[in-house]
């Protein structure tokens, strides 16, 4: 099955999230925000701190709940004595929960506008017991 990859993920934010407890995260970039347009929550979603461009089968990354997603424009104006300057700025604010780690078995959307997704290898846990 492939599931959705989020790429560049801060290593910090990536320990984190394997504490187990929930977080909130704001991602700024095309790429992912691109990618999360096709992601709903209730899915799974691989994360991973590889950049898109390197992304390739092999790499380790983590794999998430996505609880809540919400993809939002925001305006941001910068006020200069000379001229005031209006921008807009995507973003997309996503509360995910640690389910798993893995490793990418293939990897597709390599184009410009294409969501990011990933086959990947199922982790197998075993309990001696």
């Amino acid at each position: 099955m492939k599931y959705a990859a989020l790429t560049g993920i801060s290593p910090s934010v990536i320990a984190e999230l394997k504490s187990g407890k929930a977080r909130t995260l704001e991602l700024c970039s095309a790429h992912n925000i691109i990618t999360l347009t096709e992601a709903a929550p209730g899915e799974c979603i691989f994360m991973t701190s590889v950049n898109e461009e390197d992304l390739a089968p092999g790499d380790p990354g983590i794999m998430v709940d996505l609880l809540v997603l919400s993809i939002s424009m925001k305006r941001v104006e910068v006020v200069n004595p000379l001229f005031i300057e209006e921008r807009e700025r995507m973003s997309a604010r996503i509360k995910v929960q640690f389910r798993g780690t893995t490793i990418a078995r293939d990897v597709e959307g390599r184009k410009w506008g294409d969501p990011t997704k990933v086959e990947v290898i199922r982790s197998a846990c075993y309990r001696a017991g």
